[in-house]
């Protein structure tokens, strides 16, 4: 029992990072699923909104005159609320741009739109460097959800309570909008055949640029909740991004279910073995692909149709 105690902290911050994690995978999968593109950018977009919703928690009073000084005035909650819509649906029109420089490689090489996500995540990093600079920032959040208290006589952390939380609600949002809506059955079609959606009167360039825009935001809200966890700095993207591109070959490419199981896997693994074995945290998550993809090379629930739920 006492074995157990000591294990159940570790258990909730690895449940709460492999939920995060997935959110990341699943913005990343739509976009692979829909656009066959690999999107280096995504983790730039992650950091990307980070930092906006920084600025929205924290303007600047003094360049926002009178109508600053009135926001400033709200509760933090109140403009950790705000900064929570606005900076994804921020990211999510910076994401419809990108989307629109990516018609030109449709088509033609792959590598022509790995390039072009490459570069892009390289100018919004820079962007981030010359905006905010080269130095760790902290994104502030409402003091109901910092701390932590007293259990069994273990000390649990309420933030990571909160993202755990969080990211289970975020996870169930989108499971309900690509099941429950024609929204996300218009999705799910164009993962399985655009020709199909094309002739169905859809109209393809637009469905390309929504599911762009919807992937870049869920990566800005898992930004907004993992940053305060990891720290916000300017090259924090590139944590994201390679753990979302493990779990959506962990879990099998197309699958939602997959990506989430694999994100929860991968949160668990790093979770606990960074207690016990700290300097092996991140290694373990390659070890957990190997041996994953020695015995099912398809990931968990890898399935010739994409989206598979």
């Amino acid at each position: 029992m006492g074995m157990v105690s000591s294990l159940l902290p570790h258990l909730i911050n690895g449940l709460a990072l492999g939920l995060l994690f997935a959110l990341i995978a699943l913005g990343f999968t739509l976009i692979v699923s829909v656009m066959e593109v690999i999107n280096l950018a995504h983790g730039s977009l992650f950091a990307l909104g980070a930092y906006i919703a920084m600025v929205i928690i924290s303007p600047d009073l003094v360049m926002l005159g009178a109508a600053g000084e009135l926001y400033g005035d709200l509760p933090l909650a109140v403009r950790y609320v705000i900064a929570l819509v606005l900076a994804p649906l921020v990211i999510a029109v910076i994401g419809f741009g990108l989307e629109i420089l990516l018609r030109r490689t449709y088509g033609k090489k792959k590598e022509y739109g790995l390039l072009l996500t490459f570069g892009a995540a390289l100018v919004f990093e820079e962007a981030i460097r010359l905006v905010w600079g080269p130095a760790e920032r902290v994104l502030p959040v409402p003091p109901g959800i910092t701390g932590g208290f007293i259990f069994n006589g273990m000390i649990y952390s309420n933030y990571r309570i909160y993202a755990m939380v969080f990211g289970a609600a975020a996870i169930g949002v989108v499971w309900l909008f690509l099941n429950r809506t024609p929204y996300g059955a218009i999705i799910k079609a164009g993962a399985h055949d655009d020709e199909m959606v094309r002739a169905l009167g859809i109209n393809l360039p637009r469905l390309r640029m929504l599911v762009f825009g919807f992937g870049a935001a869920l990566a800005a809200v898992a930004g907004i909740i993992l940053t305060p966890i990891w720290g916000l700095r300017p090259h924090v993207g590139v944590d994201a991004t390679i753990p979302a591109f493990l779990i959506i070959v962990l879990g099998g490419i197309g699958s939602f279910w997959g990506a989430v199981f694999a994100g929860l896997l991968v949160g668990l693994v790093v979770g606990i073995t960074g207690a016990y074995a700290s300097d092996w945290s991140i290694l373990s998550m390659y070890i957990l692909l190997i041996v994953v993809l020695t015995f099912r090379s398809r990931g968990l629930l890898g399935k010739k149709t994409a989206l598979e739920l």
